[in-house]
């Protein structure tokens, strides 16, 4: 071994203190970052197992929308769909057989009570009536005849000239003739009477809503498959008929009167008086038929249109209005879905008052200050958290 300091000694070198110190930083700095990566990892984890569970807790709650009753008003009125009706409408069929030689009244014309509305040909019922009236003179001729034996007759028995049996025989020949000329005059009166239908008259003054008679047509009387050649209104005077509902029979009486509206006359109200109602309730709708009258002198209603009949109904003390879509229907009976303070369900029976179509009148059961959920789940059930949906303010509606 050389004692020169300047080359040392053979063997692995020694590391530096410092390096060492430097490396041992490095290693309890890189653990405190796992532990640190690793502890926000956890909490993150566990963060998200939260959420999750917080969320599948309100994805359990149903949302449901809340409406508040509205309070009945004295001034509440029944709106029902009702059909206006003619005074008097008569369909004018054909009682000869004929063809049509002229129409003298066409639709929406005015005609007066026997007015002429068309005329028929019938070139066989005149021949009839000419034989009818030939047969009738000379049945006529005959009955004369046999009067005059009759006469001459009982004439030679006075003088005993003929037997009894004889005079009797002529007597009941001429009674004979008589039956015999009055039955052909029958029978003329009754062709006279078919030749005066190819006349089409007005059975009344009204007004023509239709005509199927063409020029030249063929009519043939008494046939089923036969149509109304004209159609005659009378609408000086017009009926509604209106089906009340069996809930709203009670504030119907004869001679109350209720108001009309029409969709072709916006703004204007007609005034009907109830003149009477069928006295029974069809099974099949649960209805009554009730029938209104007005006049009509500058002729605004026409038959056949739609109108809307407002009945004026007094609520019952502590109504209230709710949509039908909120009633439950179970075999509990009608009842509704009302929440409390803690959007805790609790099902309430109620007992249903009037129909006003999208609108029921609950007569018990419900309160104005109760919130009601509209459309309940069928699964709903009393003691059930529910969330009250966010909704824009409506009328009648809640929203948080």
């Amino acid at each position: 071994m050389s004692d020169d300091p300047t080359f040392p000694e053979s063997g692995p070198a020694l590391p530096d203190a410092q390096h060492i110190r430097s490396l041992k930083r490095f290693g309890i700095g890189a653990a405190l970052i796992a532990l640190a990566v690793a502890a926000t990892g956890i909490a993150m984890r566990s963060s998200a197992e939260r959420q999750l569970t917080v969320s599948s807790a309100e994805a359990a709650v149903p949302i449901v929308a809340v409406i508040r009753p509205t309070t009945g008003k004295s001034d509440d009125t029944l709106v029902l769909p009702g059909s206006v009706e003619a005074w008097n409408s008569a369909a004018i069929y054909a009682r000869s057989n004929g063809y049509i030689r002229r129409w003298l009244a066409d639709i929406g014309d005015r005609v007066a009570a026997g007015q002429p509305l068309a005329i028929l040909d019938a070139p066989e019922l005149d021949q009839q009536l000419a034989q009818a009236e030939a047969d009738y003179q000379t049945t006529l001729a005959q009955q004369a005849l046999a009067r005059t034996t009759a006469a001459r007759w009982e004439q030679l028995l006075s003088q005993d000239a003929v037997s009894r049996q004889e005079a009797d025989e002529k007597a009941g020949d001429y009674k004979a003739r008589q039956a015999v000329a009055n039955a052909s005059l029958a029978n003329v009166r009754r062709l006279r009477a078919l030749k005066d239908f190819t006349r089409l008259r007005a059975p009344f003054a009204g007004i023509v809503t239709s005509r199927s008679a063409q020029i030249g047509a063929l009519v043939v009387s008494g046939t089923a498959a036969s149509q109304p050649l004209f159609t005659v209104a009378d609408e000086h005077r017009v009926r509604v008929h209106v089906r009340v509902p069996q809930s709203g029979l009670s504030a119907v009486s004869p001679g109350m009167h209720a108001r009309m509206t029409l969709p072709e006359h916006p703004g204007r109200e007609f005034d009907l008086v109830v003149a009477r109602s069928s006295a029974a309730i069809d099974p099949n709708s649960g209805t009554m038929l009730v029938e209104l009258q007005t006049d009509n002198p500058d002729g605004a209603l026409r038959p056949g249109a739609y109108a809307q009949v407002h009945f004026p109904m007094e609520a019952p003390p502590g109504s209230v209005h709710i949509p039908s879509s909120a009633l439950i229907f179970g075999t509990d009976g009608t009842t509704v879905a009302t929440i409390d303070a803690n959007n805790r369900v609790r099902i309430r029976p109620v007992k249903v008052g009037r129909d006003f179509g999208k609108q029921l009148e609950i007569a018990s059961g419900l309160a104005a200050t109760d919130r009601v959920i509209d459309t309940p789940p069928d699964a709903i059930r009393t003691g059930d958290h529910v969330q009250v949906a966010k909704t824009a303010t409506k009328a009648g509606r809640d929203g948080d």
